[in-house]
């Protein structure tokens, strides 16, 4: 009979414990998504460069909302993005990945590009960056910009991309960018 009351004691426990702890680290969400492209040409016939040169790419603002529901406080520790393009056959092309600008980079890309800059100021939100905290049951709201050597149109005929964001001391979190 002990034993029994034991059983049931430590099952009610469990199920307490269980029932009012979170079961998710935090709820994220793509809020907005803008993409700037860019497409320069290098012309040359110079040893170095033997001929004109083209390069498009793309970089993509994705808005992310995060919300900590532990009771503890939540590390951002990295953001990497993956592309899958589309073959001309509609297949998936290999995949491309790649990882978030860093701070220490964003002021000479917005002298490079400043309409890129102008894009990120029409978001109304400060970028999100590596190494920030969310207290508790807080919300950080901010922009991840994410840099991928393809086309506009590769980027509109995309197969699928989705954001991971690592946190220290969690498992990562991936999503979908629409």
């Amino acid at each position: 009979m002990p034993l029994l009351i034991a059983v049931i004691v430590l099952a009610i426990a469990a199920a307490v414990i269980f029932e009012f702890n979170p079961h998710a680290t935090a709820d994220v969400a793509v809020t907005h998504t803008a993409v700037f492209a860019s497409h320069f040409d290098l012309k040359g016939d110079t040893m170095l460069v033997n001929s004109d040169v083209a390069q498009d790419d793309i970089y993509v603002l994705t808005t992310v909302r995060i919300t900590d529901q532990l009771r503890l406080p939540l590390f951002l520790k990295d953001f990497t993005a993956t592309l899958t393009p589309t073959n001309p056959d509609g297949s998936a092309a290999a995949p491309i990945s790649t990882s978030a600008i860093e701070k220490p980079d964003l002021p000479n890309l917005y002298v490079t590009f400043p309409k890129l800059k102008a894009m990120v100021e029409e978001q109304a939100t400060e970028p999100l960056y590596r190494e920030s905290q969310i207290d508790p049951g807080k919300s950080a709201t901010g922009i991840i910009l994410l840099h991928f050597p393809v086309t506009q149109q590769a980027w509109e005929h995309r197969k699928s991309a989705q954001l991971t964001i690592d946190l220290y001391h969690q498992q990562p979190i991936t999503l979908p960018i629409p």
